[in-house]
């Protein structure tokens, strides 16, 4: 389908705070592109990066896109209504294509001086879903993206020392059961970890926050 993506509408008053980072799940672009344009999938996003770098704009982003579905961050819901969704064309078992997280970034920092979001506000959907969503996964280069100051990321120092459930609240994560929220912080930061939380947990949480 040519044209923007019918599946939008009003932002209820709220300009975009958040970028969501997304992979389509799906065998390739074209596929996701026809899901995100058919009304009656009622999924879209704001941007849809194929295979070979090429940002296809579906929905303007002044608008509403339906991408991000239940959760919340920073302890706000309806995070559709304040955020920016940006899909990768990526079924979520391979790497993502330099072409792409080129023009991801290129895009990323075009988005973020429009609408004045800091790093912080750029989240992936698992971040804002735990237990739900697992995208743009652990094959996601997070760190990449930190070092053009377009995310967070880990650094050397010792921020405040606080119980990890008390630094994942101020970070963003959604208040769910322990087990989710600490596997959806791994995805990110620690896609390799298993079992208990431990004290590179909690090390790697607290450099997250603010000083």
């Amino acid at each position: 389908m040519d044209g923007p993506s019918p599946n939008h509408g009003d932002r209820r008053g709220q300009r975009p705070r958040l970028i969501v980072l997304h992979y389509t799940g799906m065998a390739d672009a074209a596929s996701a592109r026809a899901r995100l344009s058919d009304p009656v999938a009622e999924v879209s996003a704001h941007w849809l990066i194929h295979e070979n770098g090429f940002a296809d704009m579906l929905v303007a982003e002044d608008r509403r896109a339906w991408h991000a579905g239940d959760g919340s961050w920073q302890g706000q819901p309806d995070v559709n209504s304040r955020s920016i969704g940006i899909e990768i064309a990526n079924p979520g078992n391979q790497p993502f294509a330099a072409k792409q997280m080129d023009t991801l970034e290129n895009l990323l920092g075009r988005v973020m001086s429009r609408w004045q979001i800091n790093p912080e506000g750029v989240i992936g959907h698992s971040d804002m879903s735990p237990g739900r969503k697992v995208d743009p996964g652990p094959r996601f280069d997070w760190e990449r993206l930190a070092r053009q100051g377009l995310a967070i990321w880990p650094t050397g120092r010792r921020g405040p020392d606080l119980p990890l459930h008390e630094c994942l609240t101020r970070i963003g994560y959604p208040d769910v059961e322990p087990a989710k929220r600490l596997a959806a912080f791994r995805l990110r930061f620690r896609p390799w970890a298993h079992g208990p939380e431990n004290e590179e947990d909690r090390r790697i949480a607290s450099s997250l926050l603010p000083v």
